[in-house]
């Protein structure tokens, strides 16, 4: 087997495959031998078809199933012997049935040389939960189990009301624009701009008329831009009462002992654990876009199509999940960006695995299976599905190793320390 091999645009190679003539001829007479003992033709006996007949009729196509086959199996023993590793199956650009040659188009692996990247700035937040942070996450959870008692006085914001509604658009009631008995919190934001201010200083029995505008970027194009009117009877004006935090509301979330010490103690953990695994996330999120912006690499495009088309069925499956279209065709090509972002990182993180041995340890495996069920009303049996699932196990240890990578990537760049209020990090959208 004669190979050579050119080095084509990026990660392309080209590699010419010659086979030996004697190699693909034995293999289309062993084959054309097979095919004379069941060949039926018009004229001759079930067998009895003569060589020079069978060749004749079907020697070409033979020839080039048999070529076919000896690709399958020379590629990567001629691949292994130019010392080169193709990402995926080639393209064959030539076929040269006579000659028993080929020419095979693929990519490789690139190499991976990491940059240095003392020069880098990591922000790590430092925040520290107080006990004012504490009580307003208390004034949530009352909000959560509030009631709405009807009020006899005007809506003020904030307020819930019962209204039916009817929208206009050139006097015409255009679909969509109806509702019967919704309940809306005035100042939610829920409806368009002007709407729930309109309604404020309603009383139960009102009929206000509110003239409006939807956004020039509405998400109904028919309706974006357009002004419009809106027929509003108040049913009911509620007023939002908060329970009383007693032995009752404080066993509602499973503190039996019905003590506030304990529970504003289960409070604090779960804000601890919250605001720990989003901090981790955030760390580690600058961390892969410091490495992939760091170290810009080519990536073999036969990967980043392969990883596209794993996004694009996780995301179908998501959606089934949440009750959507399954059956939508979604264009691959949408899911490329973060494809090749992901190809990227993979190795990246896989380069300084290598070049560290990085291998996750039984007791930091365990750690990350117990941080992760906190959250689970029962964390034994979640903690003992990953002990006995070698798969998801194996998931556990994949994180467990870009922690180490995370951590590695810490010691190398510049780390300064931000403080925040536990609000402001935890609902960034409010500042």
């Amino acid at each position: 087997m004669q190979v050579s091999i050119e080095a084509g645009e990026g990660l392309e190679r080209r590699m010419t495959v010659e086979l030996p003539s004697e190699q693909l001829q034995e293999a289309v007479d062993k084959k054309l031998q097979e095919l004379s003992g069941t060949v039926r033709m018009d004229g001759f006996r079930p067998g009895k078809v003569p060589m020079r007949v069978i060749r004749q009729r079907f020697g070409r196509s033979v020839r080039q199933e048999v070529m076919g086959d000896l690709i399958q199996s020379s590629f990567f023993d001629a691949a292994q012997q130019q010392n080169v590793s193709p990402v995926a199956m080639p393209r064959i650009d030539e076929l040269d049935l006579d000659a028993a040659r080929y020419v095979a188009v693929f990519e490789v692996m690139p190499e991976v040389t990491l940059a240095d990247m003392s020069e880098v700035s990591i922000k790590r937040p430092q925040v520290e939960i107080t006990d004012a942070d504490v009580d307003k996450m208390v004034e949530q959870l009352r909000k959560q189990r509030a009631s709405w008692e009807p009020v006899e006085r005007p809506a003020q914001d904030g307020d819930q009301l019962l209204i039916s509604f009817t929208g206009y658009i050139e006097d015409e009631a255009f679909e969509g624009g109806s509702a019967e008995d919704v309940p809306l919190e005035l100042g939610s934001g829920r409806m368009i701009e002007g709407f729930e201010a309109g309604l404020l200083g309603a009383s139960a029995g009102d009929k206000p008329s509110l003239e409006l505008k939807f956004p020039e970027d509405y998400r109904v194009e028919h309706l974006a831009g357009r002004d419009a009117r809106f027929e509003v009877e108040v049913k009911e004006v509620r007023e939002q009462r908060l329970p009383e935090i007693n032995e009752t509301f404080i066993k509602e979330f499973g503190i039996e002992s019905g003590e506030m010490t304990d529970f504003l103690a289960d409070i604090r953990k779960s804000m601890e654990f919250e605001l720990n695994k989003k901090r981790k996330q955030m760390i580690k999120d600058q961390v892969m876009n410091a490495l992939a912006e760091a170290n810009p690499i080519q990536v073999p495009e036969a990967l980043v199509e392969r990883d596209a088309e794993v996004l694009k069925k996780q995301t179908l499956q998501d959606m089934a999940r949440q009750g959507q279209s399954s059956a939508l065709d979604l264009p691959v090509e949408i899911f490329k960006d973060s494809a090749r972002r992901r190809v990227v990182l993979g190795l990246l993180v896989g380069e300084i695995v290598q070049q560290n041995q990085f291998k996750p340890d039984a007791e930091r495996v365990q750690q990350a299976i117990e941080d992760y069920t906190q959250g689970y009303e029962n964390p034994r049996e979640v903690i003992d599905y990953y002990r006995n699932n070698k798969e998801a196990r194996a998931n556990v240890e994949s994180m467990v190793v870009e922690d180490m990578v995370t951590d590695w990537v810490l010691t190398q760049v510049k780390v300064e320390d931000e403080t925040q209020t536990f609000d402001a990090f935890m609902n960034p959208e409010k500042e």
